[in-house]
């Protein structure tokens, strides 16, 4: 059975306690590779590594750094198919979702970065016969990057890549449930070149390696997505140490239908953003809110699509959802799918495992699910499912839409259909999401910022936003 290591100071280590949790695929619902259970020992050796190598790599030209990363990103490209086999094992996803979206996703976050550091430019300001004001930005140093389970090394790679790019070392701690990749991601760091200490990768557990890293005095700054409970607690226990916070949490996203929407791109389009990677995207659009007038008419077209869906093994052609990502977590939806049939909901499809046979049988396996007849003040309507639910519920107004919209804690996303370009706009401005998406969703330009209001999050990742966020700005002001 396969162990996976650590990555610290440019060499793959055993944990240093000698300790290993079971690492399970979700497809066949067993044990298939052992992960370090990484203790603050750890983490500590990662952090010094880091500490260590900083002088050196901040010291490093943009250029400098920038071929290193190219060729990291080169190196996921040339890996692409044994990465995307490995992304799809660990995480239950379909194969043809890893090649197509997750490992090219993460081979660019790297060349992306690594070419935006080539073009930033700070600030300059003219006071004419008085004199000049300029930016300069340094990087912080060792700075800690935590990342989730669900798109793994498409997330980790999108707090990494900026942090590095910006001249900091990092000690990084991916999702215990899904770390394959970051581990394969350190044997290429290995071959690309990188500098011993530049990035450190510590598995483990949230208590046992996460909390370590948020809590440590040399981690100048903190970068976390996942859940709004592990959000609060960090921010609790890093704010009091100033550290720097950027923290991307859940969401409970609408997807707005107008009655004059182009109606066959809608319908298909929302059960992308229904179910897609098992809907366990924070940018999904859980609650789906329809013009009264047609409500009727995309319900059944919605229906019948979503029931065409073929659930089945990530390894499958033709399998569009593949496992959720663990047994826990597949207990925890069908939870809230009989919470929503006590609430009063009608369940329209779905609603009950989808069992596989042979090897598979013992895999984690959900059918979508599509929910109606809820107020829209409901657990199920408030509350962050994670997986492949969706509520339906009828509008007749934009200001009750907006009302609904804006109703629960979360602000992360938000998708209007509409051909009228002023209710788009009006909509838009109106909906306390930090992400709007008009007649698309998850269109993503990677110059963008990125990020959610209320409790959704604190800061914006994306473009300049992630690379600033990793930097220490000061302001140099000259008298003539």
């Amino acid at each position: 059975m396969k162990k996976i290591q650590n990555y610290v100071d440019g060499r793959l280590l055993e944990p240093a306690g000698g300790k290993y949790l079971d690492n399970y695929d979700p497809s066949r619902g067993k044990v298939y590779s052992l992960i370090p259970d990484s203790s603050s020992e750890d983490v500590q050796l990662a952090v010094d590594a880091a500490k260590k190598a900083f002088p050196g790599w901040s010291a490093k030209t943009a250029k400098e750094r920038s071929e290193i990363m190219n060729r990291v990103s080169g190196l996921i490209h040339e890996n692409l198919g044994r990465l995307a086999e490995a992304e799809s094992l660990d995480n239950g996803k379909p194969l043809k979702l890893a090649k197509t979206v997750d490992i090219p996703r993460a081979r660019d976050n790297f060349s992306f970065f690594a070419t935006a550091i080539l073009h930033d430019e700070d600030p300059f300001y003219n006071m004419g016969e008085s004199g000049f004001n300029y930016t300069l930005r340094k990087p912080i140093g060792v700075v800690g990057c935590i990342s989730p389970w669900n798109l793994p090394l498409y997330l980790f790679t999108w707090k990494i890549a900026p942090a590095l790019a910006a001249g900091n070392c990092v000690v990084a701690k991916p999702s215990e449930v899904t770390p394959m990749t970051a581990y394969l991601l350190s044997e290429l760091c290995m071959e690309a070149g990188m500098p011993p200490g530049v990035l450190n990768i510590v598995h483990g557990t949230g208590p046992g390696a996460g909390q370590p890293i948020i809590e440590h005095p040399e981690v100048k700054a903190i970068s976390f997505t996942g859940g709004t409970k592990t959000g609060e607690h960090i921010a609790r226990t890093a704010a009091p140490m100033f550290k720097k916070l950027s923290l991307e949490l859940g969401g409970k996203n609408p997807n707005i239908i107008f009655a004059d929407c182009d109606f066959d791109k809608a319908v298909k389009t929302s059960v992308l953003s229904s179910f897609a990677n098992q809907g366990q995207i924070c940018l999904c659009g859980s609650r789906i809110f329809i013009e009264r007038s047609i409500y009727e008419t995309f319900k059944k077209a919605f229906v019948e699509r979503v029931k065409a869906l073929k659930v089945g093994p990530p390894q499958g052609e033709d399998s569009k959802m593949g496992a959720v990502v663990s047994q826990a977590h597949m207990e925890k939806v069908l939870g809230y799918i009989e919470l929503a049939k006590e609430e009063g909901g009608s369940i329209l499809t779905g609603g009950r495992t989808a069992p596989q046979e042979g090897e598979f049988s013992g895999g984690y396996y959900i059918e979508p699910t599509v929910i109606e007849g809820l107020e829209y003040t409901c657990r199920t309507n408030q509350e962050e499912i994670f997986g492949p639910v969706v509520t339906l519920t009828p509008f007749d107004s934009e200001e009750e839409v907006l009302k609904m919209a804006n109703s629960t804690a979360y602000g992360l996303a938000a998708t209007i259909w509409t051909h009228n370009l002023n209710r788009a706009h009006r909509v838009a401005a109106g909906v306390d999401s930090g992400i709007i998406w008009i007649n698309c969703w998850l269109v993503r330009d990677l110059r963008t910022l990125f990020g959610g209001m209320k409790a959704s999050g604190v800061g914006r990742e994306g473009g300049y936003e992630a690379l600033h966020f990793f930097t220490e700005p000061k302001n140099v002001c000259l008298q003539f």
